[in-house]
């Protein structure tokens, strides 16, 4: 089974949410998106304060759910 790689980027903090933009393509995601910040910081092995700015991968699931952050 082959899972699609997207390129997102970490805009900010929101609470204890990560807003994320897609940049896979020109276009793609304008609408930021939210995740739990202590899964992402986990996944990576970063501080949740080191995620803003951070550019990183992630698999694409069902129904547009992304998982498997690795730093890009």
């Amino acid at each position: 089974m082959t899972t699609d790689r997207v390129t997102v980027r970490v805009l900010l903090l929101s609470g204890d949410q990560a807003e994320l933009v897609d940049h896979t393509s020109p276009g793609a995601g304008t609408e930021p998106r939210r995740y739990p910040a202590t899964e992402i910081a986990s996944a990576i092995g970063v501080e949740i304060d080191d995620l803003p700015g951070a550019w990183l991968t992630a698999e694409v699931g069902d129904h547009g759910q992304l998982f498997g952050w690795q730093f890009a």
